[in-house]
């Protein structure tokens, strides 16, 4: 197996920093600057000798550190594919209601309550897999999710009446969200901190865009046939997905304080992706119990929970104004369900730009933060994106709410709908990469209790939103959502004056198995 290019230079400098080699956090940062490193020392680095790696490789090649680019940027894909689905999913019913209300002879809004199960469950089955997955392993929680997954879409698109196809979207909502809830766990694993925020923007933009391609996607197939073909298509997407995690999903837990002649055999793919190997192998150290508690052990620490409020603060609004505005959009404009499809190509093309930019953002932030602080990389340098992301969240949202409130054209509520969108996806990086960097022994853990916010924040504006923005007008409504949203900025402000001394208060989490 080749090694990756990061692995093939081994530094000849010193370490003059307090970080030891095997040190994978601090509450103090990450030393990543080699040139500030003396002679003599054998930490590993990129090829080029400019950045140390952490957390420090063994010389295993079944470390996945170890593992080519190739194999770890397949594996990314599959993760980010599988994590689209969910949200994909679930934002398909804000249009497929449409035709269902008609069929059932129900109204939009009684429809609706299947979609907010949905959502609700996306978040809750988040923090199951994350923590089967610190039992059971990686890659059997996310096979068997997954299998679980496509059976449940497969009873969406087949079911006879509502209460069938409320019971469907409930469960696929739960099995759906593995790689969503627990993508950072795979992150963690397989690669190096000063990549992270890379990689976190690519596994972002899946699952941003996810909610917009569903609906665009739905309205141009239910203009020409019926909802359960748009089902039908998402039942295809799903088995795509399991068929790439059993050819090319890999366990990536790896425990390097064992050392690598003492590491159980990797014998058979097959029995590793179904979770056999795991289970004779013993391959993860931890009780039932243990694995269960992480969770809850995680939430306690005042990083996290403040994170993820923050997180339920700002994107709360997403699912809101993503699973309603069909329902404001056909009155005021005359839209059908082809153009509600068209009018979702403004999200999308805001993700895209958000994924651009971030693409070079977040790094060149936090390495001009690394350079200011003697070459030590701060988890509270990744906040500072947020303070460009609001301004942009902010003006979107009011200028969405007047627009559907003076009926102004359709292009302006596509603008201020696409600014929202496009600063959600640049804070959406930055909270994840600095949970991950503040609590990287529970990368598993945050991501899931942002996912957790993300979509149980939903839940609550999906009840509302019409009937508040009815009572009210989407002007007072929008208005009081980008108060809030530019409220909780001031919970940013405090991480980063706080935020280090509350990670020394909260102590680390000291879990059996990282």
């Amino acid at each position: 197996m080749s090694m990756p290019s990061e692995l093939e230079k081994s530094t000849a400098y010193a370490d003059s920093d307090p970080i030891t080699p095997d040190s994978s956090s601090g509450d103090e940062g990450y030393v990543l600057d080699a040139h500030k490193l003396s002679a003599n020392s054998t930490l590993k680095t990129t090829r080029d000798g400019s950045i140390i790696l952490r957390p420090q490789p063994s010389d295993s090649p079944d470390d996945p550190l170890n593992w080519s680019q190739e194999k770890k940027h397949i594996l990314l894909f599959v993760i980010s594919a599988t994590a689209f689905l969910p949200d994909y999913g679930g934002a398909m019913g804000a249009v497929a209601l449409i035709p269902q209300a008609v069929n059932w002879n129900m109204t939009q809004e009684g429809v609706l309550q299947a979609l907010v199960g949905n959502v609700f469950v996306i978040g809750a089955g988040g923090l199951f897999s994350v923590a089967f997955m610190a039992y059971f392993g990686r890659l059997p929680v996310l096979f068997w999710f997954t299998f679980f997954a496509l059976w449940s879409a497969a009873f969406c698109a087949a079911a006879a009446n509502f209460t069938q196809y409320e019971a469907a979207r409930v469960l696929n909502g739960f099995f759906s969200t593995v790689a969503q809830g627990g993508g950072l766990v795979f992150i963690n694993d397989i690669f190096f901190v000063h990549e992270h925020a890379r990689k976190i923007n690519v596994w972002s933009f899946f699952i941003i865009l996810s909610p917009y391609l569903g609906p665009l996607l739905t309205g141009f197939i239910i203009a020409a046939s019926t909802w359960q073909w748009a089902f039908a298509l998402y039942v295809l997407m799903t088995g795509l997905c399991l068929t790439a995690i059993i050819c090319f999903g890999q366990e990536t837990y790896y425990d390097r304080r064992i050392a690598p002649e003492s590491q159980p055999l990797r014998k058979s793919h097959f029995q590793r992706v179904v979770g056999i190997e795991q289970y004779r192998t013993h391959l993860i150290d931890n009780t039932f119990s243990q694995a269960m508690m992480r969770p809850v052990r995680a939430i306690c620490k005042p990083v996290v929970l403040i994170s993820t409020i923050y997180y339920t603060l700002i994107f709360a609004w997403v699912v809101g104004i993503n699973t309603t505005l069909s329902i404001f959009l056909q009155p005021l404009y005359g839209f059908g369900p082809r153009q509600i499809g068209f009018f979702y190509f403004t999200p999308i093309v805001a993700v895209i730009l958000g994924e651009a930019c971030g693409h070079w953002l977040h790094d060149s932030i936090a390495t001009l933060c690394m350079r200011r602080n003697s070459g030590r990389l701060e988890a509270e340098a990744r906040l500072w994106v947020i303070y460009i992301a609001t301004p942009f969240m902010v003006a979107g949202l009011v200028l969405l709410g007047f627009a559907l409130q003076h009926s102004y054209p359709y292009m302006l509520a596509a603008l201020g709908w696409g600014l929202y969108v496009f600063g959600i996806m640049i804070a959406t990086v930055g909270i994840n990469a600095y949970a991950l960097d503040a609590y990287p022994e529970a990368a598993g853990e945050v991501s899931a209790w942002l996912n957790f916010a993300r979509t149980t924040g939903g839940v609550f504006v999906t009840e509302w939103q019409v009937p508040w923005a009815t009572a009210v007008g989407p002007v007072a409504a929008l208005g009081t959502q980008a108060g809030i949203t530019a409220g909780a900025f001031l919970l940013v402000v405090l991480l980063q004056v706080s935020g280090k001394r509350l990670r020394h208060y909260g102590g680390r989490l000291n879990f059996k198995t990282n």
